[in-house]
């Protein structure tokens, strides 16, 4: 092939690429007013109709109506505390996991509410002094997890079936932790679920950045390498799976000095081996993500709207895919720390200050 028809064909395959990406219906963002400037971390859809965020300052926030309003609310003796964790059963049923600002191990704590946040009962309160408790879910409003950073080569992982009365020790099942490794309380997101007993949990901080998966309810655990860059301020931050086997990860460097190493990888195998997508539009480390599908599906067709993600990465931007990292699309947005959905008509990006957009495809 000559030099002037390889140029002619490189410019075909541009255009083409350029209207295949132009044919691609761009998701609707809606700036919603969550009623405080409290900055907000987590963000759980219960449906299209009822959500909550949670945040800073022992903030929350709950909408019933798609978020047309917010009421905001703050857990009594929680002022000082960070509500990094969130899972929301109903209108009126709500789990928040907190850390602290002081390096006090009891600041992190898990507290559930059953009248819509009016009074809230604290189910938990560490007392490991290394533990520093990341991300919490749940495969049903009685079972869930909630995941630690390392202490001394040990996860101190915790989990219910009670809806939360007790929350039980299951350090014993967990593999071994690299020197080092830890999870980022970012969005929530280092942990996922899916069906009724898997789960997977992104960590970093090591030589690799890893993903620690059960298939049996968190009675065993195997970890496996991904190919996300790892170091004390690198990892794997954010993990969904839309069935149990096809998932995508996210992380990136919350050093400012090494801002090119945002990037996603996906599994085919329910985590075992992960390969890395294309380079996403976005800078630093990417704080959370989101099938616009909501996740947590049966197995479903390869080339369905399901493979549609949603990524931000706080002050580095945000950005989503329709084909799970193949191609990308920026989004308008910064300064959002995490990212959730019902359905794809409805989701929803929570961040600093407060911000709130609702999300359409």
């Amino acid at each position: 092939m000559t030099k002037r028809s390889l140029v002619l064909v490189l410019i075909v395959a541009g255009a083409t690429l350029t209207l295949a990406q132009e044919k691609v219906r761009q998701p609707k963002l809606t700036p919603q007013n969550s009623g405080t400037t409290s900055g907000l971390i987590a963000v759980s859809p219960v449906d299209e109709r009822v959500v909550w965020a949670s945040g800073r300052f022992g903030t929350f926030v709950k909408t019933t109506d798609g978020g047309k309003t917010w009421t905001v609310g703050v857990v009594p003796g929680a002022e000082t505390l960070q509500f990094r964790g969130l899972y929301a059963v109903s209108d009126r049923v709500a789990y928040l996991q907190s850390i602290g600002v002081s390096g006090n191990p009891t600041d992190f704590r898990i507290y559930k509410t059953t009248d819509g946040g009016a009074t809230w009962t604290m189910q938990f309160q560490n007392q490991n002094p290394g533990a520093f408790y990341d991300c919490i879910a749940f495969w049903t409003p009685r079972r869930g997890l909630s995941h630690s950073d390392s202490v001394n080569g040990v996860f101190p992982e915790l989990r219910t079936t009670d809806g939360g009365r007790h929350w039980n020790d299951i350090s014993a099942n967990m593999p071994p932790a690299l020197t080092g490794e830890a999870s980022f309380a970012a969005s929530n997101t280092c942990l996922a679920v899916q069906g009724l007993r898997n789960a997977w949990i992104a960590t970093g901080g090591s030589a690799v950045a890893r993903i620690l998966a059960t298939t049996d309810g968190g009675d065993t655990w195997n970890a496996y390498d991904t190919p996300i860059v790892s170091s004390p301020s690198a990892g794997a931050f954010t993990v969904a799976f839309r069935d149990p086997n096809r998932g995508i990860v996210g992380g990136g460097d919350l050093d400012p000095t090494d801002p090119n190493n945002a990037r996603t990888a996906i599994s085919r195998d329910g985590g075992r081996t992960w390969t890395l997508t294309n380079a996403p539009p976005v800078t630093g480390a990417i704080f959370g993500l989101a099938y616009a599908s909501g996740g947590n599906r049966e197995e479903r067709a390869e080339d369905d709207e399901s493979r549609s993600v949603v990524i931000t990465a706080n002050a580095g931007g945000a950005a989503w895919t329709p084909d799970e990292g193949k191609t990308w699309f920026s989004l308008p947005l910064t300064g959002y720390w995490a990212v959730a959905f019902a359905s794809p008509k409805a989701g929803w990006l929570v961040g600093v200050h407060g911000t709130i957009t609702k999300i359409s495809f």
